[in-house]
């Protein structure tokens, strides 16, 4: 080879090295003991560089090739660090709470190859300063601070509901903890007003249960946005459950399941007859008043004592002294069950809210959505509801299913909003 053509591939050679050396928003470091020519992993982020009008809702991305992430760290414009935590699956970095509106961050992704090497990415955004869309109203049925009872599914319901196309999103910005582990999942009911969170089995006693429903900012399809963060931390408490038979107008109380007591019953006539399925008491009250005036086959306005709420239709167990020579013969209800004062007060003592309580006998199913109606179907049925895949140990119905409400065990819907009805 003569010296000219020698020298001209060197000179290609030189002007080369820096397109392999210039990156767009990683920067690479050899890790200490790294060998020569080991791969450098790399990393993307999002949102996009210089990206505008990110909702508040944003998620630091992180996807990584050769390695995997070994830090995330986001700073507002004041240089002030963000708190949070990586997902389960660390498809991305979730912040702890909403990111404030027409604030500017950056993101910095730090990533680990197998070889030592390190890789940073990095990227700037701006938040939306705010949205144009109709905001979605979420209510989270989970209060902090309260014991709850072993059968309580996590619901969260929208108005107006969400559709299918969406509700894989929703669902990503819905997270449960449970401390000691009992993984569930979520499931929506068909029309989308309501979603519910249950493990295959009951709750175990003593678990304590964290939930973040994280919609704030959130886009919902093309017209809607989430109202709001969410958050609560709760525990569950003893085991108790109620079964109520209509053949026997007689109620089963248990407790760690172990029989208590027998109470009498009256349910609803043939005209408003009770609903049959598995319920969970979902308020109670030492004292309400149901008015039905206005309602198709109601027209009374009647005080009462000690009511427990069974559905959104207005279905409770309470109080009923003008019934107690009717209980446990003759049903003159409403669609409640009535029980004596003294056994109304007894059970106040008793129950929680998130208390399993199943009836059976009577002349109607208890409706999809028709309150909290988690434990309504199997669980094959309940992870169907899923609109995002389901973990493969979760897929199989559980060996032991709790079909007993004693047993000790580790389609469109009505609006969920209380109906003043009862009796």
């Amino acid at each position: 080879m003569d010296l000219r053509r020698r020298l001209t591939l060197l000179a290609i050679t030189i002007a080369a090295a820096p397109l392999v050396l210039g990156g767009c928003t990683a920067e690479r470091k050899a890790g200490a003991g790294s060998a020569a020519g080991a791969a450098t992993p790399t990393v993307a982020v999002t949102p996009a560089d210089r990206a505008r009008d990110v909702p508040v809702s944003a998620e630091v991305g992180t996807t990584v090739t050769g390695g995997k992430v070994a830090s995330v760290k986001l700073t507002d414009d004041k240089g002030r660090t963000i708190a949070g935590e990586p997902r389960e699956d660390g498809s991305s970095w979730v912040p702890a709470a909403p990111l404030e509106k027409g604030q500017t961050y950056t993101a910095e992704v730090t990533a680990t190859g197998d070889s030592g090497r390190t890789t940073v990415g990095r990227t700037t955004f701006t938040t939306a300063a705010k949205s144009n869309r109709q905001a979605v109203t979420s209510t989270l049925y989970f209060t902090g601070n309260q014991t709850y009872g072993t059968a309580m599914p996590v619901t969260v319901a929208f108005e107006p509901a969400i559709p299918k196309a969406a509700r894989a999103d929703v669902q990503r910005r819905l997270f449960l903890k449970t401390d000691p582990p009992q993984p569930g999942t979520w499931s929506w009911l068909e029309d989308g007003s309501q979603v519910y969170y249950r493990a295959p089995d009951f709750w175990r006693s003593g678990t304590k249960i964290s939930v973040r429903a994280g919609l704030e900012g959130l886009p919902i399809g093309k017209e809607f946005v989430g109202d709001s963060d969410r958050r609560a931390t709760s525990k569950i408490g003893r085991q108790v459950a109620l079964d109520i038979d209509n053949a026997t107008k007689q109620m089963s109380v248990f407790q760690d399941g172990k029989l208590l007591r027998k109470i009498p019953v009256s349910l609803g006539k043939p005209s408003t007859p009770s609903s049959s399925g598995k319920m969970v008491i979902m308020e109670k009250h030492q004292q309400t008043t149901f008015d039905t005036r206005g309602e198709p086959d109601g027209g009374y306005v009647v005080d009462v004592e000690d009511a427990q709420r069974l559905t959104w239709g207005g279905e409770f167990i309470h109080a009923a002294p003008w019934s107690e020579g009717d209980q446990g013969y003759t049903n003159v209800s409403h669609g409640c069950a009535n029980v004596s004062s003294t056994a109304a007060d007894w059970l106040m003592g008793v129950t929680q809210v998130g208390d399993l309580v199943t009836v059976k006998g009577t002349e109607v199913p208890l409706r999809a959505g028709n309150g909290w109606t988690a434990w309504n179907t199997t669980w094959d049925e309940f992870v169907k509801g899923s609109a995002l895949p389901v973990p493969p140990g979760l897929k199989p119905a559980p060996t032991t299913s709790p079909v007993h409400p004693g047993a000790v065990a580790g389609g469109s819907s009505p609006a969920p909003a209380p109906s003043a009805s009862g009796g």
